[in-house]
């Protein structure tokens, strides 16, 4: 069982003239099958903590743990863009970030891409499949290391609304059949509510400003009553945040 561990975490960036805090001083954990996001305005932080957990950005105070029992937990990755290799098929992208190759990786590579519905572009490359393809091919790379935990990036926020929201399902059923830890970070509120079990916000300058569970049963219908209730009341959350900014 994944579990990540936040403590009193800390984020400045530091040049020669000035300082800017980018997180400051919050702590939470994430265990188990959840799928727990991350929302805020821009520049509250949300990328930045991505980044310390993956181990791209250092730390500059606090503790950040990310265990699967009494190993370091496996991370998969979904960017922001899929970020595909353009020179190399479909299928052997996947392939290129297996620890191994041979017969076992490849039938895992194309369990996932079946499961995003294009094992039949296995063959094709990157350039032949639109963004929203591409955006699944990522997916299912992410998923097909078959990692403890899964971290997210605002995978569908350069698709359009109907594109993403059939994407949203199908994580939404691979996180179920798969029961991946999932962080998942997004600027969009009804995402957000469609998704998650929990949702941690984050106001500007890194501040974590409530942790909210979502406490309603899947699959959730956006246009459901209850969602638009949930929607509703984060976004006011939201607001009550400009609202002392002011």
């Amino acid at each position: 069982m994944a579990t990540i561990r936040v403590h009193e975490l800390r984020k400045e960036f530091v040049t020669d003239t000035s300082s800017v805090v980018a997180i400051e001083n919050i702590s939470f954990e994430v265990t188990g099958h959840e799928f727990v996001s991350v929302v805020g305005p821009s520049g509250c932080g949300k990328s930045t903590l991505l980044n310390i957990l993956s181990g791209i950005e250092p730390v500059t105070s606090g503790q950040v743990e990310i265990t699967e029992g009494e190993r370091r937990a496996r991370m998969g990755y979904v960017f922001q863009a899929a970020r595909l290799l353009p020179w190399r098929t479909v299928l052997d992208n996947l392939m290129f970030v297996q620890p191994t190759g041979g017969p076992q990786a490849r039938q895992r590579c194309e369990r996932y891409l079946d499961m995003v519905q294009l094992k039949h572009t296995a063959k094709q490359y990157p350039g032949q499949l639109s963004g929203g393809m591409q955006q699944r091919v990522g997916i299912a790379r992410a998923f097909s290391i078959e990692p403890d935990m899964l971290l997210m990036d605002e995978p569908f926020s350069h698709l359009d609304a109907i594109t993403a929201r059939s994407l949203r399902r199908e994580l939404h059923a691979m996180w179920m059949e798969t029961k991946k830890t999932v962080l998942f970070v997004t600027h969009d509120v009804s995402e957000a509510v469609e998704l998650s079990t929990r949702i941690v916000m984050l106001a500007k300058g890194g501040r974590l400003v409530a942790d909210i569970p979502v406490e309603l049963p899947f699959p959730r219908d956006p246009s459901s009553d209850d969602v638009a209730l949930a929607r509703a009341d984060l976004l006011r959350r939201f607001e009550s945040l400009d609202l002392l900014a002011t």
